[in-house]
C-alpha cells in the first residue's frame, strides 16, 4: 500500500498519485507543499511572538533569540525519535505491511511522550544554570536573560503538548498523508494569533486596541480585570495552549480515522523490541539535531557577547531565515518519504530518481527567494520592530545585512536539504548525522569564531560564518550521495524483513 490522505485527496491506489508507481512529480508535489504550508505556519507563531513582543520592547525580542537554541536544545532529544517513527511507518505502508506501520505508530507515540514528560521537568529546573553559562555583555544579561527564563520556563512546562503535535505531524508524514497536519496546524496558529496580544499585554497598552482605535474599550476593561498580561512568558503561554488543543484533535484523528496508519489504543503498550528498533534509528538523528542545537547554543553564546542590538539582530534575521527555509524544508521532508516508501517497496532506482528531481527544484526555487530577501530585506525586518523602541534603527540596519548575506548560501540549503532528507529516508540516520554536524561543528561555529573574533570583524564576521556551512555541506554531501551507497540497504546495519513485536491486543 502506498499513501494516503485525507477525502480530499485520490485513493492511494490511483497511480497518479502513488508514491511508489507512475511519475513522480506529482506525488512528489502533494507531499511537499502542504508541509511546506505547515511549516509557514509554525513561522507564523515565531513571526506572530516576534511581531507582538517587538512592540513591547528590542530586549524582548533579544530574549526569544536566546531562549529558541536551549529549547530546542531539549527538544532535539525526542526530535530524533519522532523521525524514527516517520520513517519506520514510510517503510512498513511501502512494504505494504499495514498493521506494522500503526504498530509503529502507535509505540512512537507512547515512548516520545514519556521522554516530554522527563525532558520537560529537565528543561523546567535546568533554565537558570543554562542561562548562566552564557557569557553575555553585561547589558544583556541584566535585561535580557531574565526575559528569556520566563519563556522558557513556561515552555517547557507544556512540553508534552508541543510534542504530542510533533510526532502526529510525523509519522502522518511518513504515512503520505500531509494535508491533514496542515489543517490542524492552521487551527493552532489561529488561536496562538488570536490570544497571543491578550496574554503579553493584557489590557494595559496593548497595541492591538490602538491600531483597531478601541483604547476606550481597553480601558474598560483594564478598569473591570485588573490584567496587564504575562509579558514574554504570555507568549509562551499562548503557543502552548494552542499546540495543545490541536495535540487533543490530532490523536483524536490517529486513532479514530482512517486518514493515517491502522493505530489502536492498544498499540501504545510499549514492547521491548520495537521501542529497540525505534531507538536505534532515533538515537543518530537525536544526536544529530542536539548537537545541532548544541552548536546554536555556542553561536548564541558569541553573540551575547556583543550589545543588545546585534542580540536582537541576530534573533529576528534568524526568525525570518527560518521563513526562507520553508521551501527546502518541505521538499526535503517530502523526499524523506518518498525515499522511504519506495525503499520499502523495493523500488531504489525510483527513490534515486526522486532525490533529483527534488534537489534541482529546491535549488532554483531557493535562488529565486535569495533575490527576493536581498530586495526586500530593509523594509520586511521594520515591520518587527517598533519605530519608537529603544535601538530600533540599529538594529534593523544589523537584521537587514545578516539576511542579505545569508542569502549567498540559500541554493545550497536547498540542495543539502533534500540530500540529507534521502540519507534519513533510506534509514540512514547516521550518514545524515555526520553531514549536519560538518555543517554546523566543522564549518559555521568555527567561522562564526575566526571571522567575528580572531580577525575581528565583527558582527559582520557573524553574518559571514553564519553563511559557510551550507556552501561545504552541500558539495560533501552531493559527492557522497553519488556514490549510491545509501541504496544498499532500508536502513543502517541491514534491517531483517522480520515484522515488529505485536502488542497484546
Amino acid at each position: 500500500m502506498t499513501g494516503s490522505s485525507d477525502s480530499e485527496d485520490r485513493s492511494p491506489a490511483d497511480v497518479e498519485d502513488s508514491l511508489t508507481e507512475g511519475a513522480l512529480g506529482r506525488p512528489l508535489l502533494r507531499l511537499a507543499w502542504p508541509i511546506v504550508v505547515f511549516q509557514l505556519l509554525q513561522v507564523a507563531y515565531n513571526l506572530a511572538d516576534t511581531l507582538w513582543l517587538g512592540q513591547l520592547s528590542a530586549d524582548a525580542v533579544g530574549a526569544i533569540s536566546l531562549a529558541f537554541p536551549l529549547v530546542f536544545l531539549l527538544i532535539a532529544v525526542a526530535g530524533g525519535f519522532t523521525t524514527a517513527g516517520s520513517i519506520l511507518v514510510a517503510q512498513y505502508t511501502g512494504a505494504e505491511s499495514e498493521r506494522s506501520a500503526g504498530l509503529f505508530a502507535g509505540q512512537t507515540i507512547a515512548f516520545v511522550g514519556l521522554l516530554a514528560v522527563v525532558l520537560g521537568a529537565v528543561g523546567y529546573f535546568y533554565t537558570g544554570p543554562a542561562l548562566s553559562l552564557l557569557p553575555s555583555d553585561p547589558e544583556t544579561a541584566a535585561k535580557v536573560i531574565p526575559l528569556a527564563a520566563d519563556y522558557m520556563q513556561v515552555f517547557f512546562l507544556g512540553l508534552p503538548f508541543l510534542f504530542g503535535f510533533y510526532v502526529f505531524e510525523a509519522l502522518m508524514r511518513g504515512y503520505g498523508n500531509t494535508v491533514t497536519p496542515m489543517r490542524l496546524m492552521f487551527v493552532s496558529v489561529l488561536i496562538n494569533v488570536l490570544i497571543d496580544p491578550f496574554l503579553i499585554f493584557g489590557f494595559a497598552d496593548n497595541p492591538l486596541f490602538g491600531w483597531l482605535g478601541l483604547g476606550g474599550l481597553e480601558a474598560s476593561l483594564y478598569a473591570a480585570t485588573g490584567f496587564t498580561g504575562y509579558g514574554v512568558a504570555g507568549a509562551a503561554v499562548a503557543t502552548v495552549f494552542s499546540r495543545g488543543v490541536a495535540s487533543i484533535i490530532g490523536f483524536y484523528v490517529l486513532f479514530a480515522s482512517e486518514v493515517g496508519p491502522d493505530a489502536s489504543l492498544s498499540h501504545l503498550r510499549l514492547n521491548a523490541e520495537n521501542v529497540w528498533e525505534i531507538t536505534r534509528l532515533g538515537v543518530p538523528t537525536s544526536l544529530e539535531q542536539s548537537a545541532n542545537a548544541l552548536a546554536l547554543v555556542v553561536l548564541t553564546g558569541m553573540v551575547v557577547s556583543f550589545a543588545p542590538p546585534v542580540v536582537a539582530a541576530y534573533g529576528l534575521g534568524n526568525r525570518l531565515i527560518s521563513l526562507v527555509f520553508l521551501p527546502a524544508l518541505g521538499l526535503s521532508r517530502a523526499t524523506e518519504t518518498m525515499v522511504g516508501q519506495n525503499l520499502g517497496a523495493d523500488r531504489p532506482e525510483r527513490a534515486e530518481r526522486a532525490v533529483r528531481l527534488s534537489a534541482a527544484a529546491a535549488g532554483g526555487v531557493m535562488i529565486g527567494v535569495a533575490v527576493i530577501a536581498v530586495a526586500f530585506a530593509r523594509p520586511v525586518n521594520g515591520i518587527f520592530i517598533g519605530a519608537d523602541v529603544e535601538g530600533a534603527a540599529e538594529t534593523v540596519a544589523l537584521a537587514t545585512d545578516y539576511l542579505r548575506i545569508r542569502s549567498v548560501e540559500f541554493a545550497f540549503i536547498g540542495v543539502m536539504q533534500v540530500v540529507l532528507g534521502a540519507f534519513r529516508g533510506a534509514g540512514n540516520t547516521k550518514t545524515a548525522m555526520v553531514f549536519s554536524w560538518l555543517n554546523l561543528w566543522g564549518v559555521r561555529v568555527p567561522g562564526v569564531y575566526v571571522l567575528a573574533f580572531v580577525l575581528g570583524w565583527g558582527a559582520t564576521g557573524i553574518w559571514v560564518g553564519m553563511s559557510l556551512g551550507h556552501v561545504v555541506g552541500a558539495f560533501v554531501a552531493v559527492a557522497w550521495f553519488l556514490r549510491g551507497t545509501w541504496k544498499e540497504s532500508i536502513v543502517d546495519d541491514a534491517r531483517t524483513d522480520a515484522e515488529p513485536v505485536a502488542v497484546d491486543e
